[in-house]
């Protein structure tokens, strides 16, 4: 029995908008109404999806295409990056890769990486404790997760190769069954 971890798809960027309600861009429904051929495994019940704008489009386009109503998982957020909101990405990056580097201190004021590790991690398991499940969430929880699967420390290796990307994962065994792949319209 196989579950599947699915990133929301691409975004419209705005700066004046909080992230938590950025919406998918034209490219991004299309790679999400996509999904069902990568990130759909037969057995599959249900899809729950994190509560920021751009997941829960991804999810009820995946939703849609399967004839299956998303649920909402709040847990299932993306990192907590408040403290900075929106950077660049000249400032974004290099602060992304002090969050994995030192997944133990809250690089300027983020979540900690050993906290959202542990909060995607015990959300996860609770909500594959019995069914196979579509999990529609971020990238960089889903590096955490991935980590976690596998036994290995937090690296940003670990990280998508970009919006719209799934792994499945056995949930039972508690091991990835895959690593990342794109989501190809």
């Amino acid at each position: 029995m196989v579950s599947s971890f699915l990133t929301h798809a691409e975004v419209v960027i705005d700066p004046a908008v909080p992230i938590e309600r950025w919406g998918l861009s034209d490219v991004g429904r299309t790679r999400a109404a996509a999904a069902h051929w990568s990130a759909w495994a037969p057995g599959t019940t249900r899809i729950v999806s994190s509560a920021e704008q751009k997941a829960v489009e991804t999810a009820e386009l995946l939703g849609r295409a399967v004839g299956v109503t998303p649920e909402i998982d709040a847990r299932l957020g993306e990192i907590d990056r408040s403290a900075t909101g929106y950077l660049p990405p000249a400032a974004f990056e290099p602060v992304v890769d002090a969050f994995f580097a030192r997944p133990d201190a809250s690089v300027r004021g983020w979540e900690r990486a050993v906290d959202a590790q542990n909060r995607i991690v015990r959300a996860v398991r609770e909500i594959t404790a019995d069914d196979d499940v579509t999990i529609v969430s971020h990238g960089a929880v889903g590096a955490l997760l991935l980590a976690h699967l596998r036994g290995v420390p937090i690296d940003r290796a670990l990280d998508q190769p970009g919006m719209g990307s799934v792994f499945r994962f056995d949930a039972r065994a508690w091991r990835a069954e895959s690593g990342w792949t794109r989501v190809t319209p």
